[in-house]
């Protein structure tokens, strides 16, 4: 191919492979954790040249394609360059229909969407870039999700990201890919990114309408059994909006003490706004409102001689004011640990 480099293999396998990779002129590294993306940061870390191309050594990549990466990041029209296996070749039985046709489309798609990476194939395992590219995109995923945290680095770093049409072909051996559970690697980690449109939003749009609902109702004529059944839908949609809502603004803490900038402005807000103190307070005045509230209605219930009473909203009321209570004073306390590590808990 006209291309003078070194070939790096990462192993952790038991088998014959570093001495059958030695004896080819390879140079073999060990990782010290199992994992996909462990074993490309210990090759990674090892390596020596301008530009380092990487694949799977499971023969499913062609090394004759790679002069069309180089080329790319030579002309300097790409600083990141990525093999598209849908818009070159898959021989027959290289790649499951389900992966093909719904899994890869669909992650891929909701990278692009999230990122606006603009590629077709987020998933494939060869690829090239810079040294100056790589040493930016401070990797540190371990599994699967590597993948993804690379292509989600480069198009948040600015990256020129240009694709070359690739042929794949069929695995020798059995595949170690887990279609459900590392779909859902690359999904979670999109999560830990873009905790927005997955969380934040469905829970806000959730307890808009969970407490527009229950006010609405709160509104209305004495009980009827439809009314019943409004002020339960609304305060279901209620409790579990602001569950997730919460699970957002977890996940941006999580973020910002890991290093993880997708979440930026919730980080911003969490740094600047977040008080430990103040949330506890607000949260025992939400428990403390409900537990008056639930007592008013057990005296009520005792003044009647326990009989049947007409108290549904009271009840209600009290029960969602005791659980936003206590989901304030948990959470307040569970995001000041997360916050703890990275300096960022003060005591507005």
């Amino acid at each position: 191919m006209g291309i003078e480099g070194e070939v790096i293999v990462a192993d952790s396998s038991g088998d014959a492979t570093p001495e059958i990779a030695i004896s080819l002129g390879a140079e073999v590294v060990r990782p010290e954790k199992l994992g996909y993306g462990n074993a490309y940061l210990a090759g990674f870390a090892r390596a020596r040249g301008r530009y380092i191309v990487m694949m799977d050594g499971d023969l499913t990549y062609d090394p004759a394609d790679m002069p069309g990466f180089i080329r790319l990041l030579e002309s300097g029209r790409a600083d990141f360059v990525i093999g598209t296996r849908l818009k070159g070749q898959i021989e027959e039985g290289a790649m499951p229909a389900l992966h093909r046709y719904l899994g890869n489309p669909l992650l891929t798609g909701i990278l692009n969407l999230l990122f606006g990476a603009g590629i077709s194939d987020a998933h494939s395992g060869m690829r090239a870039m810079t040294r100056e590219a790589l040493d930016r995109l401070h990797l540190r995923a371990g599994g699967m999700e590597f993948a993804s945290e690379m292509v989600i680095e480069a198009s948040r770093k600015g990256l020129f990201i240009e694709e070359v049409p690739i042929t794949y072909r069929p695995r020798r051996g059995a595949s170690k890919l887990r279609s459900f559970t590392d779909g859902w690697r690359h999904l979670r980690f999109m999560i830990l990114y873009r905790p927005g449109p997955f969380l934040l939003l469905p829970g806000a749009v959730a307890l808009v309408l969970g407490l527009a609902l229950t006010l609405f109702v709160l509104r209305q004529e004495p009980a009827s059994e439809l009314r019943a059944h409004s002020l339960i839908l609304g305060s279901m949609l209620l409790i579990i909006g602001y569950q997730t809502l919460l699970s957002g603004v977890y996940i941006a803490a999580f973020g910002k003490t890991y290093g993880v900038e997708g979440s930026g402005w919730i980080a911003r807000i969490l740094t600047s706004y977040h008080s430990l103190e103040k949330e506890l307070l607000a949260g025992l005045a939400f428990l403390g409102g409900g537990v008056a509230l639930g007592l008013d209605v057990v005296l009520r219930w005792r003044g009647a001689g326990y009989g049947s009473i007409q108290e549904m909203q009271e009840s209600m009321m009290a029960m969602i004011l005791v659980i936003i209570g206590i989901q304030t004073i948990f959470s307040a306390v569970f995001i000041s640990l997360l916050l703890l590590k990275s300096g960022e808990v003060n005591g507005r």
